[in-house]
């Protein structure tokens, strides 16, 4: 087995290095650490049965391009980049395992939270400018969180706002109605989420039917006042509608983790006071590196075809 890491920061992580070698001698990483895409994604990749991805883009040309591989494990619980029905159609199983970064994520999305709601960001600048302002913040115990998308990080956030008092409310297009009633949260239709919602946050995969999922209609009928939050994927929110809503101020402020492209363009909108931004970091933890890292490796071997719709999922 030829063994090659894409990632540059899987190849650059000496514990997951050491414990990919333990296992397999022959491994070719991106010790050049540059970001590989197509041409040299595809040499880099060439003469490998099995390759460990993470950002990088794998598409039709990338699969056609690439007879003898056998095997993609992705680094990382995110699958948009892949083009799974080209990997199917080329017979390329996959090594993926779902949620190995969730309580990464929903500590993030808690941070976030927390910080919009006591202006954390605003402050931190004026006393550091000379000015001592106490502006009144509000707290995220006993809010209403409507939560869109309740996979792995949706379920666990979840559970971590229980122990604030908070109310939350879920939205997903399969039926989790058994753990909801069980813990004492509520299924329910998005239009019914967004109106309801003190803050919103989305946990939703790429694909056709979530993409653009929130745009001017959505924000329009979020609550006056109320909070967004995107720490799962870039191209869920229209960008240009959440900068109206700030503008106008419908929305009270948003945090988001993740762009339509990275880094992001519109300006005006970064520097927006009220949106609070960081650089895709939901799963940048010493803990989920090392969990996403050893989850990669055990999909090498552990591994199968994609089915679109079923896995991943």
């Amino acid at each position: 087995m030829k063994v090659c890491v894409a990632s540059r920061s899987f190849s650059r992580h000496p514990v997951l290095r050491d414990e990919l070698l333990a296992r397999y001698e022959d491994v070719t990483f991106n010790d050049q650490g540059i970001s590989l895409k197509d041409q040299d994604l595809i040499d880099f990749v060439h003469g490998h049965s099995h390759a460990i991805t993470a950002l990088e883009k794998l598409d039709s040309d990338f699969f056609a391009a690439l007879p003898d591989l056998k095997v993609v494990s992705k680094y990382g619980v995110g699958y948009d980049m892949i083009d799974l029905r080209a990997m199917q159609q080329s017979g390329v199983s996959l090594g993926w395992t779902g949620g190995t970064n969730k309580r990464s994520v929903s500590e993030l999305v808690v941070a976030c939270a927390i910080n919009m709601l006591r202006h954390i960001p605003v402050l931190d600048r004026d006393v550091k400018s000379g000015q001592w302002q106490q502006i009144k913040g509000r707290q995220l115990s006993h809010k209403t969180v409507g939560i869109v998308g309740f996979g792995h990080v949706g379920k666990d956030l979840a559970l971590i706002l229980k122990a604030f008092g908070c109310t939350v409310l879920a939205h997903d297009i399969l039926d989790f109605n058994d753990f909801c009633n069980h813990h004492g949260f509520r299924q329910t239709g998005l239009d019914d989420l967004l109106q309801t919602s003190d803050i919103v946050t989305l946990h939703l995969p790429l694909d056709d039917s979530t993409r653009l999922i929130i745009r001017e209609q959505q924000l329009n009928q979020m609550k006056a006042g109320s909070f967004l939050i995107n720490a799962a994927r870039g191209g869920l929110v229209d960008e240009t509608a959440l900068k109206a809503a700030l503008q106008s101020g419908h929305l009270a402020a948003a945090a988001f983790d993740v762009f339509s492209s990275e880094p992001p363009e519109d300006m005006d909108l970064i520097h927006h006071p009220r949106f609070l931004v960081t650089p895709h970091i939901g799963g940048s933890t010493d803990e989920a590196i090392l969990a996403m890292g050893r989850a990669a490796i055990d999909g090498l071997e552990n591994n199968r075809i994609p089915e679109p719709g079923t896995f991943p999922k």
